[in-house]
């Protein structure tokens, strides 16, 4: 979209700081608020006979279909990305390989890593592709690097798995917001909804090609996954949904009416809008660090991330510019609703 729809949108954020962490939290737009209060409010005053509405749910599950590129049908909801990937390592048999980065975000590690029965196999993000072998049965990694905004080389590994017969499990948290996905070249992508999707924490997407739907497990298992979901509060479930619903965990729908909203906001800007903003924000925070001396992690990503100056947090959060320290580095992460002042005002605070 033009530039004047992503000023439009920032239109919706009410930032009191100089807001450079969304890689920990993003913050949740006055329409997503609103949809909050609104079910909070029905709920506390009994003006409703449930907790929520399940067609806020499937409003959300489209909205992250579409920003991803797949259909509906592939996408389940869930509460976190800890959850998707527990069920995924159930599917896996004992002695499985699974190759991770060095340093990946433990959601993505712990699943598998806690099993005690899996050959786990860890290598540097940039020899990950090299590392897959014939006997790797799934490589699980991050698109972009929570420690320090790294972006994986995907093409590359995507070809390395293809041709080595393993499939791919790809955690978008860190970039779905700003980086453009297929989530259709992945057998399974995770994705928590709070950070650059701007949803509020409780809301997170699962995507299962057909192929791999035919051996993933159905290990959790609720009415919620029924093909009838109304018919099937009582005894086992009914039939299962023949489509990726039937991995749905029963909702939180605060969260859910929320995501409903973020979504549909984040769908009317564009990716491609919100990544040419995010990266020429990051960009010029790179170049700006440079000038004071401070050598950043190379790299086109949203996340600017400066090794050894972590320690800096506590002082720039008193001026006012959020970020966070992770791993010993700053990490600031730009999104729709940051502006060049707020790059400008890091800078200043960091000059001193």
């Amino acid at each position: 979209m033009e530039t004047t729809s992503l000023s439009r949108a920032g239109d919706e954020f009410a930032p009191e700081t100089a807001y450079l962490n969304t890689s920990t939290c993003g913050l949740l737009p006055r329409r997503t608020v609103d949809a909050v209060r609104a079910l909070a409010e029905a709920i506390a005053t009994g003006r409703r006979a449930g907790s929520g509405d399940f067609e806020a749910v499937d409003a959300a599950r489209a909205g992250f279909a579409r920003l991803v590129g797949v259909d509906a049908d592939r996408v389940a909801t869930g509460s976190s990305v800890s959850v998707h990937v527990g069920l995924i390592a159930s599917s896996l048999p004992a002695g499985a390989e699974v190759l991770v980065p060095e340093g990946e975000f433990s959601s993505v590690v712990s699943p598998f890593a806690v099993r005690g029965d899996l050959r786990m196999r860890y290598v540097p993000l940039d020899g990950l592709a090299d590392a897959v072998r014939t006997g790797t049965d799934l490589v699980a990694f991050s698109s972009v690097q929570s420690a320090d905004g790294r972006i994986a080389d995907l093409d590359a590994v995507r070809a390395a798995a293809a041709a080595h017969g393993a499939r791919t499990l790809l955690d978008a948290t860190q970039s779905a917001g700003w980086l453009p996905l297929d989530a259709g070249a992945y057998d399974y992508t995770v994705t928590g909804g709070f950070k650059f999707l701007l949803c509020p924490r409780g809301a997170s997407f699962l995507t299962v090609t057909e192929e791999a739907q035919r051996t993933l497990p159905t290990v959790f298992a609720a009415w919620v996954a029924s093909d009838d979901p109304g018919n099937s509060t009582y005894g086992p479930a009914g039939r299962l949904s023949p489509t990726a619903r039937r991995y749905d965990e029963p909702p939180a729908f605060l969260s859910y009416h929320g995501a409903e909203h973020s979504l549909a906001l984040l769908g009317e800007v564009g990716i491609d809008a919100v990544h040419a903003h995010a990266t020429g924000l990051a960009a010029r925070m790179r170049a700006g660090l440079a000038g004071l001396g401070h050598e950043a992690v190379p790299g086109e990503s949203a996340i600017v991330a400066v090794p050894g100056l972590g320690g800096r947090e506590p002082e720039l959060a008193r001026a006012g510019v959020m970020v966070s320290n992770r791993a010993g580095s700053l990490r600031a992460a730009f999104h729709l609703y940051n502006t060049e002042a707020d790059v400008d005002r890091a800078l200043e605070v960091l000059s001193v």
